[in-house]
């Protein structure tokens, strides 16, 4: 996950904070700024109750915009950003609950994910745990994990939505248990420890697969849309984890069996593929 920095909300002047970080009525309460964009901020603070998180998107108002346009824009991302996420879990997709909207201010509440982005989990067997990664049950975890991602980008596509910005960021493995930020990494594995491997390969099995951060999407059922989709995935996958480059056909194969007219878009894909590499070697 990104650096976090803390924000005492009794300390940050009010002018810079959404309004429910204004309004908190516990003074011993504080926000943390998760990330920081070049639109928006991501804030974890709480609903209703000190003991239930949440995540707090906010899109500040940009000085260098014509304060009507900054206004239509606004409005219309987090708008955009909630009818997303809202028809996703109708469709029964996992992805965050929102909780509260407010365009006008330019913030958005939703459910709080608990759990490690895949893109940690990737660097984290293939990369510091290489011993490790050589137990078949590793092997096959991540295999799941893939396929499972292909399902879920799938079952999305099926439901009429693009993403717009697939990487393996905005895509959080949320353990069946609770029991420490994913379920890897909290504790030392190593490959004498076959009890903890077990744990962390039931990690890649069965926990939660959960799509993230909707700031781009749009809604569209065409197969190019959904083929540049899945090249932005391809893309970003192979940058940032090169080593896994052979894992992303398990991704594709899933995909294939997910929907009905799978198989068009990933023939698709092979058009949008053909056009990137000529763009590449034109410059």
């Amino acid at each position: 996950m990104a650096q976090q920095h803390s924000v005492d909300s009794g300390t940050k002047q009010s002018s810079t904070l959404p309004f429910p970080l204004m309004q908190n009525s516990d003074p011993n309460a504080s926000a943390q700024l998760i990330t920081q964009g070049a639109e928006a901020l991501l804030y974890r603070t709480t609903y209703l109750l000190p003991t239930i998180p949440c995540a707090l998107k906010y899109r500040p108002r940009k000085p260098y915009r014509h304060p009507t346009l900054d206004a239509r824009l606004t409005r219309h991302r987090i708008l955009a950003e909630a009818r997303v996420l809202v028809k996703c879990r109708r469709e029964g997709l996992i992805v965050p609950a929102v909780y509260l909207v407010d365009w006008e201010s330019g913030w958005l509440m939703m459910e709080w994910i608990e759990g490690s982005s895949v893109r940690d989990v990737l660097h984290y067997w293939l990369g510091t745990r290489m011993t490790a990664r050589e137990d078949g049950d590793v092997k096959d975890g991540l295999v799941e994990l893939m396929s499972r991602i292909g399902r879920t980008v799938g079952k999305m596509h099926a439901a009429g939505v693009i993403h717009g910005d697939l990487t393996t960021s905005n895509f959080m493995l949320r353990p069946a248990s609770s029991a420490g930020p994913g379920g890897l990494g909290d504790s030392e594995l190593t490959t004498n420890d076959s009890t903890e491997v077990h744990h962390a390969t039931e990690t890649l099995s069965s926990g939660d697969v959960v799509l993230i951060d909707f700031g781009l999407a749009n809604q569209s059922v065409q197969d190019e849309d959904r083929a540049v989709d899945l090249y932005v995935l391809e893309r970003a996958f192979g940058s940032t984890h090169p080593k896994a480059e052979g894992l992303f056909e398990d991704v594709l194969k899933a995909y294939g069996g997910s929907f009905r007219g799978a198989k068009v878009v990933l023939r698709r894909l092979e058009d949008v593929r053909l056009r990137g590499r000529k763009k590449s070697m034109i410059g």
